[in-house]
């Protein structure tokens, strides 16, 4: 704003220096000082004026003013400037005859008639070079508005794109540990039964013919069972880490059709194994109770994840609270959540609600 205000100003200074020119041949009277003070008036005003009827009457009035006081022609050039600024072409135009009609009449020497259209052109030229910058510079913070915008458009692009690659990874990885865990358990897992069976075959077959292998045998058994529940272990571990709690809970989503039901699902990726398994098994609980004691038309399932805890919230419309507030669903609910040293509230105005949240120190 400061830019384009004091350009405006410089413009308007340069012009009252030509203005003044005519003081070289005339002195100053009433009649001068009168028209000074109407032209800087009108051009303060000029920026708090809207109304464009107004700026009009002020400048016809400019242009009577003249044929009582000629003084008033001798700022001829800052009346051209603002009727330029304002586009008002049929008063410039209106001006510029008055001009030098009333020039002739009042038999104002040429030298002053060729400063004043001097000035004249040059108000114009000045203002024309004034829109020209003014356009300009609102051109380039249009190109630099929409050049900030396109970077934070594309900022936000490569955020989604990095969360998605990101998610298509652990998911990948997810399904990849379930193979794995199912590789182990259908080809080693029956492998080492297999082995099992046949050692405790050999150990019955040793005993009754009295070989000395038995101690062997016992021990390769030993081996083994300890192989074998090692392989058990690690295939839970890989399943139970494999499990993705927005899949499902979505699968649950899916299945209930008792009512209309939304999920959002507002949580990273990575979330510990015994919050995952505590949300799906409450979900699956609260579900079940809507369709045994509600008579709910709306329900929402909602998991948020929050800088220092995991958040569970099951809403539904319906008015049997007082049989699922009894029941041993709910009761279970609060154990599994005591356990993860979480909170567990329960709400019954205008439907039934339950607010979970776990903190995440505990929950590991």
């Amino acid at each position: 704003m400061a830019g384009p205000l004091m350009r405006h100003l410089l413009n308007l200074a340069v012009l009252m220096m030509f203005c003044l020119c005519p003081l070289f041949f005339i002195s100053p009277d009433r009649g001068y000082v009168a028209a000074f003070l109407y032209c800087v008036s009108l051009c303060c005003l000029n920026s708090f004026i809207d109304s464009i009827l107004l700026f009009r009457l002020l400048i016809i009035c400019w242009m009577s003013f003249g044929f009582l006081c000629p003084e008033f022609l001798f700022f001829f050039p800052m009346i051209l400037y603002l009727l330029s600024e304002r586009k008002q072409l049929f008063l410039f135009i209106s001006c510029c005859i008055l001009f030098f009609i009333l020039a002739s009449i009042n038999s104002l020497p040429a030298i002053l008639i060729y400063i004043e259209g001097c000035s004249g052109a040059a108000a114009v030229f000045l203002q024309y070079r004034t829109s020209q910058e003014d356009s300009l510079r609102t051109s380039l913070k249009h190109i630099r508005d929409d050049s900030m915008e396109r970077d934070i458009l594309l900022t936000e692009k490569n955020r989604a794109l990095l969360e998605k690659q990101d998610y298509e990874i652990y998911t990948a990885t997810l399904r990849e540990r379930n193979r794995i865990a199912r590789e182990i358990h259908d080809n080693v897992g029956h492998l080492l039964s297999r082995s099992i069976l046949l050692v405790g075959a050999a150990k019955a077959v040793s005993r009754e013919k009295g070989s000395a292998l038995g101690q062997s045998l016992d021990s390769l058994d030993m081996t083994l069972n300890s192989a074998m529940d090692s392989v058990r272990k690690s295939v839970h571990d890989l399943h139970d880490d494999a499990v993705n709690l927005e899949e499902a809970v979505s699968s649950l989503v899916h299945d209930f059709s008792f009512c209309p039901l939304d999920f959002i699902c507002d949580a990273g990726p990575v979330i510990p194994r015994d919050v995952k398994y505590s949300f799906i098994s409450i979900v699956k609980e609260a579900l079940s109770n809507i369709i045994r004691h509600s008579n709910a038309t709306h329900a929402i399932v909602t998991i948020r994840e929050h800088p220092a805890f995991y958040r569970l919230s099951i809403e539904d419309n319906g008015t049997g609270a007082a049989v699922k507030d009894t029941g041993i669903g709910l009761l279970n609910m609060k154990e599994r959540i005591r356990s993860l040293n979480g909170c567990l509230q329960v709400m019954t105005e205008n439907g039934f609600r339950i607010y979970i949240t776990i903190p995440k120190e505990n929950s590991i």
